[in-house]
C-alpha cells in the first residue's frame, strides 16, 4: 500500500538511466525498509539499482540465489497521486472505483477474480494504475527478507536481493553490475496468476525503418518533391490487417508491432517490435517487413530506405533448458506451498530474460498482478502471501539439495 503510492513510472524517451529520477524516490524508501529489518548489506547505487543481501543460515555450499523485481510502473496510464483501496472479503460482484465509476472490475472481463472470492482485493482508485506491477513483487521479497530474517531457524544459502529500474521500457537490467550482484541462479517475481510459473518469453527485436524523400517548395514541386509522409502511409497500408499483428495472434504466435511513426517531407521514421517464441523466426518477420518496404518505396521513385534491427532480449527457455532443475525446484516449491505448477510461456519478456543470457538463469514467478497496465488493475493481499511462502520453501530445497 505504501510503495505504490510513490510514483515511479518510467520514460521510454528518455536515455539517462534510470529514465527517471523518481524510480529512486522508491529504492531510497526500500534501502531504508531493508536496513529497517536487519539487514546491514544494503546498496543504491548511481542507476537506480537496490542490491542487498540475507545472509545464509546454513553451513552447505548452497548455490546463492537473486530474488528480483522492477520499482518502475508502466507509462500506458497514470503512475501519479496512486491511491489504493483494498476490497476486504470480496464477494465477487462488480468494483466500480471510487474516483471514476465508469472504471469497473468485473469476473466478466477479469476471469480470475472469480478464483479470489472471499480474498482482500487492492485496486486504486480509478484514475491511475495500482502499480502491483511490480510492486507486488517488491513487497513480496521485502516480506521475505523480514520472515527470514526474524527466523534464523529455516536453513537456506545466502540470498541476494535485487530491485531494478526501468523494466516497463525495456532497459530493466541495462547496468546491472553481475559481479557485484554475485548470484549463480535467479528469480524474477513479476508474474501473474497463482501457480503460474514462467520459464519462456518471446525472443524481441527492434525495428526502426526510414523512408527518406526530396524537399522542394510545393509551389514549384512538380517532378521535384518525394514525399517520405507518403511512402511511410503506403507501407503501413501494407501490413496484413488480419494476421501478423497482437490483434489478431494468440499462443505461441508471433507478430510484427508498429510502436510509432513520425516525420515530415524529407524523412519519415516507423519504429516496429518484432516478436516470436523461436528466436530464428525473427529474422524471417524482418525480411518479409524488409520487403514491404521496398515495395512501398518503388511506388515513390526517388525514396531511399534505411531498415535498422536492434536486438532486444531473447527468449530465456534456451538458458533454463540447459538448466532444468532450475524451473523443477521451483515447481517442487509450488507443491509444498499446497500448489500445482503450470508451466506457462509469457507473449513478453522479463529482466529474467536479459538476465538468463547475461549469466544469470531466471524463471518468473507468480505474484498475483493482474490488469497489468491500466486502470483496472488489482492484486490479492493472499496470492502475496501465497508468493512468500513459495519462496521459502524455494530456499529451502535449494538448501536441501546442496551438498
Amino acid at each position: 500500500m505504501r510503495y505504490v503510492q510513490v510514483d515511479t513510472q518510467s520514460d521510454p524517451t528518455s536515455m539517462s538511466q534510470p529514465s527517471t529520477e523518481k524510480q529512486k524516490d522508491l529504492s531510497q524508501v526500500l534501502v531504508k525498509d531493508l536496513q529497517e529489518i536487519g539487514i546491514r548489506n544494503v546498496e543504491l547505487d548511481e542507476y537506480g539499482y537496490v542490491y542487498a543481501t540475507i545472509p545464509a543460515t546454513s553451513s552447505k555450499d548452497v548455490p546463492v540465489l537473486c530474488f528480483c523485481s522492477h520499482v518502475d510502473t508502466a507509462p500506458d496510464c497514470s503512475g501519479t497521486d496512486v491511491k489504493p483501496i483494498v476490497h476486504m472479503q470480496y464477494d465477487g460482484s462488480d468494483i466500480s472505483l471510487p474516483d471514476d465509476s465508469s472504471v469497473v472490475i468485473s469476473t466478466r472481463n477479469h476471469p480470475y477474480l472469480k478464483e479470489r472470492i472471499g480474498d482482500d482485493i487492492i485496486t486504486a482508485s480509478g484514475k491511475t494504475l495500482l502499480g502491483a506491477d511490480d510492486k507486488a513483487g517488491v513487497a513480496i521479497i521485502m516480506d521475505l527478507a523480514n520472515y527470514l530474517v526474524q527466523h534464523p531457524e529455516i536453513k537456506h544459502g545466502k540470498i541476494r536481493i535485487l530491485f531494478t529500474p526501468d523494466e516497463e521500457v525495456g532497459r530493466g537490467v541495462a547496468a546491472v553490475d553481475m559481479k557485484k550482484l554475485g548470484a549463480n541462479y535467479g528469480y524474477t517475481l513479476d508474474g501473474g496468476e497463482r501457480g503460474h510459473l514462467e520459464g519462456e518469453t518471446f525472443s524481441a527485436d527492434a525495428v526502426i525503418v526510414t523512408f527518406n524523400g526530396i524537399s522542394a517548395h510545393p509551389g514549384y514541386a512538380k517532378g521535384k518533391m518525394v514525399h517520405a509522409i507518403k511512402a511511410a502511409a503506403a507501407f503501413i497500408d501494407m501490413l496484413p490487417k488480419n494476421e501478423w499483428c497482437p490483434e489478431t495472434t494468440e499462443g505461441m504466435e508471433g507478430f510484427v508491432h508498429p510502436t510509432s511513426i513520425e516525420g515530415g517531407l524529407e524523412k519519415a521514421t516507423v519504429q516496429f517490435i518484432i516478436r516470436d517464441f523461436e528466436t530464428a523466426k525473427l529474422a524471417q518477420h524482418e525480411e518479409r517487413l524488409k520487403g514491404l518496404v521496398e515495395k512501398a518505396a518503388k511506388q515513390f521513385p526517388g525514396v531511399t530506405t534505411e531498415f535498422v534491427v536492434k536486438e532486444q532480449y531473447r527468449n530465456m527457455k534456451e538458458v533454463l533448458d540447459k538448466h532444468p532443475y532450475v524451473m523443477d525446484y521451483a515447481q517442487e516449491a509450488y507443491k509444498r506451498a499446497g500448489m500445482t505448477a503450470q508451466r506457462m510461456s509469457i507473449r513478453g519478456g522479463t529482466d529474467g530474460s536479459r538476465l538468463s543470457f547475461m549469466g544469470l538463469p531466471c524463471p518468473n514467478l507468480f505474484t498475483g498482478e493482474m490488469g497489468i497496465h491500466s486502470k483496472q488493475e488489482y492484486v490479492s493481499v493472499q496470492d502475496m502471501e501465497k508468493a512468500v511462502e513459495t519462496l521459502v520453501h524455494l530456499a529451502q530445497i535449494w538448501e536441501e539439495k546442496a551438498k
